[in-house]
This record gives C-alpha cells, sequence and structure tokens, in this order.
C-alpha cells in the first residue's frame, strides 16, 4: 500500500474514533462517499485520516480549493495519479485507462465551488473504471446516482475539549469548566476551537469562554443544525479576528487575494513592507488563522478555504477588496518578470516557480482581463506562455491567451505580437491545426511592431510546421530564424533552429550534417532545461545512429531522450522516446523489448478516441505485427496511420505505412499504388532513405526475379551513397535470397557471411538465412566489411546482367527518363509522370548522357538502341 500520496497531518488527529469506523465503513461498501457539511466542520482532517487508514493497493489525494476553473479539474486529477499530458485529447479517458485495473481510492477535496466539473470527472470515471472508489469532501453533495452521502456531524464534548487541550498544548486545560463550557458554545465546530484554543497562551479560558458568549450573542440566531453550526463558526472566527491587532487585522484581510498558497516575499511584494509582514505572518499562524508548511525549500503559507473566504468577506466590506486585487495582479507581474532571465538559463527552474504560484497568477489573470483597463492582465498573459507550452494546464492558457489577444485586437504594438507568438507556442503542443495560421500572423506583426525577439519565435514556428511537407521552406525559414536568433542571444530558438536543421538533414539521409547539428542544438537545449525540443533531438540521433550501423549506440541515446522527456509528463514526447526505443530494439531483432516500450502508449490509446498523434507509433505497432505474421493486425495499424491526413497531401500522408500496408497485403495493384505514393513522396521529399524503402518493398512485391533485383539494387545504391548501412544488410540478404534462388549459391554464401559479420557488428539478431552447401563461401564473405561486401555485390550485378556503357547499362529508372525525353517532354513534365524532382531528372540524364557516350537531348534520338 503506497501512503506516499496522501497528504501528512501537520498537526494530530484527535478523536471521532466512531465517525472514523462509520466512514471507513461507507468507504468499503459504496464506490462514491461524499463528507458533507460546512466549512471547518473537519471534513477533511476526517477524509485524511479514513484514506490512510482504507485498504487499498493505490491511493491518490487532489486539493481542489486552489482553482476556480472547471476546466483544471481532470488536470489535477490527472497530475495526482501521474498520468501523461495528452493536450486537446480525451484526458478522462487517460484516466480511465490508468484506472481501469487498479483498485484504486480516489480522494477529491474541497468539490464545492468546482462541483459540477468535479461531478462530471467522477461520474465518468466510477462508469469506465469497475475497481474505482472515490471518497470526497463538498460542503453539499455531488448528486451522482449512488452516492452515499455522510454529514460529518459535531465533534463530541469530550473530542471537543480533547483538541482544545491538544492545541492549547495545556493537558489540564481539559479539566477546566471554562474550557468545558467554551468547547459547548462552539457546538463541535473543529475549526471553532482550534481558534480558540490559538488564544490561550494569552488569554485565560474564563477570558475566552466571556468573549465567545459576547459574540455568540451578537451573531448566532435560530435553531440548532447546519445554519446554526454556520453561525457558529462566523461568530468564532469574528471573535478571533476582532482579538487581532489593527495592523494584524489588515494583513489577514490582504492575504484573501492569495490562492493556492504564497510565500513570505509574495505577501511582502503584496503589502510593501518587509518586517512587520514576517511578524504578521507569524502571528496569524499562532492564531490559527494561517497554515504553515515547512516541507519545501521555502516556507508556504495557506488559509484554509474557510479561513479565506472570511477574511475577503471583510475586505469586501471594507470596499478594499479591488484595490488588494490590483496590487495582487502589480504583485504576480512583478515576481514572474522577476523570474524572465530564467527562461534562458534554467527552464526547469522557471517551470517550477510558475507552478508554484500557478494558482496567484490564474486568480490575477482572471482579475486582470475584466478590469476597464485590462493592460496589466494582458501583460502577465504575455510572460507565461512557456508555462502552458509545456503545462497541462495548457487549454487554459490557450483559452486566456486567446482572450488577451482578443482585447488587442487591431493593435499593431509589441504586446500584441507578444501574445500572439505566444498563442502560437501554446497552440503548438495543444491545438496544432491553429498553430501554423496564428505563427505566420504572429510573424507579420511582430515584424511591424519591431517585436524581434517574437519574430524569431514565429518564424521558427512556422518553420516548424512546414517540415511535414516542405522541407526546402523548413530549411530555409530555420537558417533565417537561426541567423536572426545568433544576433538577438536567443539561445532557444538557436538551438531549437539547429535541431530542425539537423532534422531536415536527418529526413534527407545526410546523416553526418544531420548529427553535428542536433548534437549542438540538443546540448544548448539540455543544459537550459528546454526539454521539449532536447529530448526530440536525441530521439532523432538515436534513429540516426541506427540508421548508420550502430545499434547500440541508438539504444543509448534513446534511452537519454527519454529520461529527457519524462519530467514533462507529456505524452507526445513521452511517446516519441519510446517510440525510438521500440523501433531500435525491433530492428535489433528483440519484439518483446519493443512491446515492453510501447505498453504505456497502447494503454493510452485504448482509452482515447480520437488517440493522440504520435510520429511512427501506428506503424512502429504494425510492423511488428507484421513480423509476427499477423496481416490483418498488421493492416488494421497501417489503416490508422493513414486515416489521419491532418491536411498533409495524400502521397505525403505516412509512407512508411504505406510500405507496411503493401507489404501486408502482398502482391497485387493496391500494394503497387502504395509503393508508388511513397516513392512518390520519396522523391518530391527529396528523402533517399524513404525511396530506398520503397525500392525494396518494390522488390518484395516484384512478379519476376530480374525485376526484383533490379529494385533490390536500386535500393542499396541508394543506401551505400548515403550510408544506411542497416538497410544495406537488408539489401545484401534479399540479393542473396535472389542469386540462390538463380543457382548462384556461391554469391549467395559469401554475401550472407558479410551481413553475419554485419550483424554482429552493428547489434542485430542473426538472420536465420542459409546456402546448404556453401560453408566455406560463407566463411569467405565473413573476411569482408559490409562497404566491401556491397562493392562485390554491385560488381556482380555487372557481370551478370548490366554493361559499362550503352542503352543495356542504363539502370530502369534512367531508361524511364531518357525514353520520355525523347517523346519530348520536359524536365519538369518528366518530373511530374515519374513522382521525382527535377532536379532527380536532371541528374538521371546526366548519367544516361554519359553512358550513352551523348552530350545533350538533342542526341538522343541519334543514338541506336540495341
Amino acid at each position: 500500500m503506497d501512503d506516499g500520496l496522501i497528504p501528512l497531518e501537520l498537526t494530530g488527529f484527535i478523536g471521532r474514533e466512531d465517525e472514523l469506523r462509520a466512514v471507513g465503513a461507507a468507504v468499503a461498501s459504496s464506490r462514491l462517499v461524499s463528507l458533507v457539511g460546512p466549512g471547518g466542520s473537519g471534513k477533511t482532517r476526517l477524509a485524511l485520516r479514513a484514506a490512510r487508514d482504507a485498504a487499498f493497493e493505490h491511493r491518490h489525494w487532489v486539493d481542489l480549493a486552489a482553482t476556480a476553473d472547471p476546466l483544471a479539474v481532470p488536470e489535477l486529477v490527472a497530475a495526482a495519479l501521474g498520468v501523461l499530458r495528452t493536450a486537446d485529447r480525451d484526458g478522462i479517458g487517460v484516466l480511465a485507462g490508468r484506472l481501469a485495473d487498479r483498485r484504486t481510492l480516489l480522494c477529491l477535496d474541497n468539490c464545492e465551488h468546482v462541483r459540477e466539473a468535479a461531478a462530471d470527472v467522477v461520474g465518468e470515471l466510477l462508469r469506465r473504471c469497475p475497481l474505482l472508489t472515490v471518497l470526497c469532501t463538498s460542503r453539499e453533495p455531488l448528486r451522482l446516482p449512488g452516492e452515499t452521502v455522510w454529514r460529518v456531524p459535531p465533534m463530541s464534548r469530550e473530542d471537543s475539549v480533547r483538541l482544545f487541550a491538544e492545541r492549547s498544548r495545556d493537558l489540564g486545560a481539559a479539566q477546566d469548566p471554562a474550557v468545558v463550557a467554551a468547547c459547548a458554545r462552539m457546538e463541535g465546530m473543529p475549526l471553532a476551537v482550534e481558534l480558540a484554543a490559538a488564544w490561550s497562551g494569552i488569554l485565560s479560558p474564563r477570558e475566552i469562554l466571556d468573549g465567545l458568549d459576547d459574540r455568540f450573542r451578537l451573531l448566532v440566531r435560530g435553531p440548532h443544525g447546519v445554519a446554526a453550526r454556520h453561525q457558529t463558526l462566523a461568530a468564532s472566527m469574528a471573535w478571533s479576528y476582532d482579538l487581532l491587532q489593527e495592523s494584524d487585522r489588515a494583513l489577514f484581510e490582504r492575504l484573501a487575494v492569495f490562492r493556492g498558497g504564497f510565500s513570505a516575499a509574495s505577501a511582502q511584494t503584496l503589502c510593501g513592507e518587509r518586517a512587520p509582514v514576517l511578524e504578521g505572518l507569524r502571528s496569524l499562524v499562532e492564531k490559527s488563522l494561517l497554515v504553515a508548511d515547512t516541507g519545501g525549500a521555502a516556507t508556504r503559507f495557506r488559509m484554509l478555504e474557510t479561513v479565506r473566504e472570511f477574511a475577503e468577506q471583510r475586505l469586501e466590506a471594507a470596499g478594499a477588496i479591488d484595490a488588494a486585487r490590483d496590487r495582487h495582479l502589480e504583485a504576480c507581474l512583478e515576481l514572474v518578470r522577476s523570474w524572465r532571465d530564467l527562461i534562458d538559463t534554467d527552464k526547469d527552474a522557471w517551470r517550477a516557480a510558475v507552478a508554484a504560484e500557478y494558482e496567484n497568477f490564474d486568480a490575477a489573470l482572471g482579475w486582470g482581463l475584466s478590469r476597464p483597463d485590462p493592460s496589466l492582465g494582458r501583460e502577465l498573459a504575455a510572460e507565461l506562455p512557456w508555462f502552458w507550452h509545456s503545462s497541462r494546464r495548457g487549454r487554459e492558457g490557450l483559452a486566456l491567451l486567446r482572450r488577451a489577444a482578443h482585447l488587442g485586437e487591431g493593435d499593431r504594438t509589441a504586446l500584441q505580437a507578444r501574445l500572439l507568438t505566444g498563442t502560437a507556442l501554446v497552440a503548438d503542443t495543444n491545438e496544432r491545426r491553429e498553430g501554423s495560421e496564428l505563427a505566420a500572423r504572429a510573424f507579420a506583426l511582430a515584424e511591424a511592431a519591431g517585436e524581434e525577439r517574437s519574430a524569431c519565435l514565429a518564424l521558427l514556428l512556422t518553420a516548424i510546421d512546414r517540415l511535414y511537407d516542405d522541407l526546402e521552406a523548413a530549411q530555409r525559414m530555420a537558417a533565417e530564424a537561426r541567423e536572426r536568433a545568433a544576433g538577438l542571444g536567443d539561445g532557444f530558438v538557436h538551438d531549437a533552429a539547429n535541431v530542425l536543421l539537423g532534422m531536415v538533414h536527418h529526413r534527407r539521409d545526410d546523416h553526418a550534417r544531420a548529427a553535428a547539428l542536433l548534437e549542438e542544438g540538443m546540448r544548448g537545449l539540455a543544459a537550459r532545461g528546454d526539454r521539449e525540443v532536447a529530448s526530440t533531438a536525441c530521439g532523432i540521433l538515436a534513429v540516426s545512429a541506427a540508421l548508420g550501423g550502430d545499434l547500440r549506440r541508438a539504444d543509448e541515446r534513446a534511452r537519454e531522450s527519454l529520461a529527457l522527456a519524462e519530467p514533462l509528463g507529456d505524452f507526445h514526447r513521452i511517446g516519441m522516446a519510446r517510440i525510438a526505443i521500440a523501433r531500435i530494439a525491433r530492428w535489433a531483432g528483440r519484439p518483446e523489448d519493443s512491446w515492453d516500450a510501447l505498453e504505456l502508449l497502447l494503454q493510452t490509446d485504448a482509452n482515447v478516441e480520437p488517440p493522440p498523434f504520435v510520429p511512427w507509433f501506428f506503424t512502429c505497432v504494425g510492423d511488428l505485427h507484421l513480423d509476427a505474421g499477423d496481416r490483418e493486425r498488421a493492416r488494421h495499424w497501417y489503416e490508422r496511420d493513414l486515416a489521419n491526413p491532418g491536411g498533409i497531401s495524400e502521397h505525403l500522408l505516412a509512407p512508411d505505412a504505406r510500405l507496411g500496408l503493401a507489404r501486408a497485403l502482398g502482391p497485387g495493384e493496391a500494394a503497387n499504388a502504395h509503393v508508388d505514393m511513397a516513392m512518390r513522396a520519396g522523391r518530391d521529399l527529396d528523402m533517399p532513405g524513404l525511396l530506398a524503402d520503397a525500392f525494396e518493398a518494390a522488390g518484395e512485391l516484384a512478379p519476376d526475379p530480374k525485376r526484383a533485383e533490379e529494385a533490390h539494387h536500386e535500393a542499396l545504391a541508394i543506401r551505400a551513397e548515403h550510408g544506411l548501412r542497416l538497410g544495406c544488410v537488408r539489401s545484401l540478404e534479399h540479393l542473396a535470397a535472389l542469386a540462390d534462388a538463380s543457382g548462384s549459391g556461391l554469391e549467395a554464401a559469401r554475401l550472407l557471411g558479410a551481413c553475419d559479420r554485419a550483424r554482429e557488428e552493428i547489434g542485430l539478431a542473426a538472420s536465420g538465412l542459409d546456402v546448404p552447401g556453401e560453408a566455406e563461401a560463407r566463411r569467405e564473405g565473413r573476411s569482408m566489411e559490409l562497404e566491401e561486401a556491397v562493392a562485390y555485390a554491385r560488381r556482380a550485378r555487372g557481370r551478370r546482367s548490366r554493361p559499362a556503357s550503352g542503352w543495356a547499362s542504363l539502370t530502369p529508372t534512367e531508361v524511364s527518363v531518357v525514353e520520355l525525353a525523347i517523346t519530348g517532354m520536359t524536365n519538369p513534365e518528366i518530373a511530374g509522370k515519374l513522382f521525382m524532382s527535377r532536379a532527380t531528372v536532371k541528374t538521371h540524364l546526366s548519367h544516361a548522357y554519359a553512358k550513352l557516350g551523348i552530350a545533350n537531348r538533342t542526341q538522343l534520338a541519334t543514338v541506336e538502341r540495341r
């Protein structure tokens, strides 16, 4: 049983033995128990102790008092459960996936002010999770079917006296008739007893009793019961408040504007004082009007919600609440601005600092944006996009940024540019479809307003979006963003632009240049706590290392990527790292490790509709099923990848999934169409590795050995040229199988011997392929380096099938290009016909001219075809 997820009680628990037994029985027999009662009646303390005593394997505590935003409820629950953030997807589904098969007690404290949202979350989780039990505290029931409403009774007279004696640190007080009478007067309200006991070091029991009598005669009316208990607490708090010194009363009232706790420094900023504030905080803690949590690096103070409401009423009655909220807004803005340098030096520390004060920032934003002059609220919103970019509260942040930007609609100011850029940044991780258009608008406005850093970031965000369909544009924009960032000293954009440029080179299989850029960018990002892009860069480095033939290093890099991503709690970043681990394990012949890496993603996928998108996930699962011989399941997963177009041109959509689907379908027109589409994408995007993969698939599906051999040689040539050693091994093994089938067992054995050696060096499992009777040739093959084996295979091809010059020397692709050129087609027309770039057409023609011994198109018609 895990007790660590239930908060520790800061003071001893007194009495309530009968109530604990009753609540324990209710929790054991009902799936939803709500402890209901007025503020100060002891609901939270009773729930804490009951949760600690309950026999559940997993127990989680969620305090909802800090937020007034219904959107925050599922995110706070997710945070307590350690569930990954899934941005705009079904958060309840992810929660349900975590709880579906775990016997869990989920405790939601202080539900009353977000009761409807809490009821929605609880109702849906109970419906989906049969092993879940929920314990709530609230001033009113959730009103859900099957809810057991347990109304918290007053403390017994004996327990009230014991509580007074414990809190006053005077055990003899339990025998004092004045204490007994005072506790009777407070009608078993634990908070009222604690407030009274806090004065016992200054007032005698008789003075406490007399003071309570005076105050209660003024405030308490009506019969006993819930209403009377509300009045009892109000009278007790008013009595305690009246006893405070004037300076402490003023501080007490002003502190009501804080939400979710505060530090001494924040209180001092709010009040504009130092020593008097520290003394006042100590005094209010001593009077039980503040709670001090000293467990962290710095003490955090907070008011119980009932106490905060009382202080807020006093502040409002004095006509000072607007001024206090204005000062709170100013203090929040001053505070977050004081941390601004951390964004460029230690984003982990910045995120932690903002998270600790976020409920205050949220309250200040709500106030600031509602003012006749919303400028301070808009300024505060412009300081927080990096928090919302990687936070569970991203959707709330996006709504606040939109609101702030809307209030400045039509402005051409630097602030409006910052807000639009911030909105694009948060949309990038929460609503990608909106992010691209926003980034372009933000860039134009930032340029016009002279807001250079925003323009730089907006340009980078625009470049990221072009990565999916226009590598040339992505490369151009990223290079410009990097140049601008260097001049501005913007480390994030500079390093992230390097990563983006590295991704472009990675896709083009220029892995040496890609690795240098990715490595430089990743190290700079990681050093500053820019984990999101750093983890992505590291994952790409892992795949790059694998493709280049170093699976051991690739696995190390993939796990480094996961370590960078995990503190973010983000499904997308963690998912990409896990997929890198899975792909590398699959290539290494360890499918069980692949499935282990994907387990968390599969759980989420099963409970969220539509599932959150992570590149390569569906295709990776499809590949594993296809490896295991399950074509139907493989087809299902590949088709899922193709069912999420996202506005991408059809032939560019998930080309790797198309190749998997082609293999799952088997030879035929449907499979060939998918291969052709992937081949077109490889040519249009200038991605040699994808083009080689398409040739490999074409070879596997070819109807005759000759066409299969041509396709596998095309794949091998591309892979060898770009250092794709992992793919070279596959190509050589395909060619070995074809050679063996054609009667060239000696050649096949030599190639397999070279592949045996390469597999050991790369970290691949043994292939299992064999050529009977050629053991000596296989041993000879082991003497060859992989590059020597590639050269051997290509020479052998020349001896068997292709001369060095003339028509017969042309590759199938070169023949196709030349035949179309002879008909009079221009290079652009040939490119469109054969699904390749103009530059590729030009390259094929130049190779053909050299082999045919001619200089230009005009001479093509004069060359006799043999």
